[in-house]
């Protein structure tokens, strides 16, 4: 894209990125090695949580390095809307369930700290930038311009649900969860479905493809992890109505970030032939 359509970020805030990134890193441990990282954890996390928690750290690991990678309003306008939706209900999720942590050790203030301030940077940048327009965008055939609003009402109403109503809509995951985990994963659908409209209402190739590569991790390393935890504990009824609704779900998120790469994809040949 043309730089003008589509201007570099500020060097600080691809400083940030890197932050972000080195503590995301601590978080991908959670899903790679659990036994390192889950005392070293703000709160006390069950096998399940940790490889559930740790699936999405590296999910959002690699969305922040397309950011240092393209370093461009897009996809960086996705990358921080969606960043931003996400620390802002994580941090309240966590003040609401203080008693989750004990800060006697070191690990929540740093929990606290990175978060809030991730909060204040990406709300910072998105609202200097708030009067820029998007970056040029592809058109959306109709199939997708009908799916995707329907996708992110669905996402955005089912974290809506775990939000203000975390035992119920928590109640159909293949383990026990609590409010606070409940609530905490409900800014994981929540930021999905925010991200999934910006796309929607305006469709840079960039911000597909980050998009689509999101979902697909996002879901393919839940239920991933999932599997690997159940072979080591056995403690998932496979055949539960919940069990078979979460798998339908996250299998479903997963399915549309590879159609969502495959649209891209055909995009940046299009263009490339062109």
């Amino acid at each position: 894209m043309p730089t003008s359509n589509n201007p570099p970020f500020p060097a600080a805030l691809r400083f940030f990125s890197v932050v972000v990134i080195i503590v995301l890193i601590v978080g991908a441990g959670l899903f790679f090695a659990p036994v390192l990282v889950k005392p070293r954890w703000p709160w006390a996390v069950t096998p399940f949580n940790a490889r559930f928690l740790g699936g999405f750290y590296t999910a959002e690991m690699v969305v922040m390095a397309a950011l240092l990678v393209w370093n461009r309003w897009s996809p960086g306008r996705l990358v921080l809307v969606m960043a931003f939706i996400f620390t802002v209900i994580v941090s309240a999720a966590s003040f609401i369930n203080l008693g989750y942590f004990n800060f006697e050790r070191k690990a929540p203030w740093l929990w606290f700290l990175v978060y809030l301030a991730s909060v204040a940077v990406s709300g910072l940048f998105l609202w200097r930038a708030r009067a820029r327009p998007s970056a040029k965008g592809v058109t959306l055939n109709p199939v997708w311009r009908g799916y995707m609003p329907v996708e992110s009402a669905i996402l955005g109403l089912y974290g809506v649900g775990l939000l203000l109503f975390p035992l119920t809509f928590g109640s159909i995951w293949p383990w026990p969860i609590d409010a606070f985990h409940a609530q905490v994963y409900s800014a994981i659908f929540l930021a999905g479905a925010g991200g999934i409209y910006l796309v929607w209402r305006s469709a840079p190739r960039e911000e597909l493809l980050v998009l689509g590569l999101a979902q697909f991790l996002v879901g393919l390393l839940a239920i991933l992890g999932l599997v690997i935890t159940d072979a080591a504990v056995h403690r998932i009824d496979w055949t539960a109505t919940g069990t078979l609704c979460w798998l339908a779900l996250l299998g479903w998120i997963g399915i549309s970030g590879v159609f969502k790469l495959y649209a891209a994809s055909r995009y940046f040949s299009s263009q490339s032939a062109s």
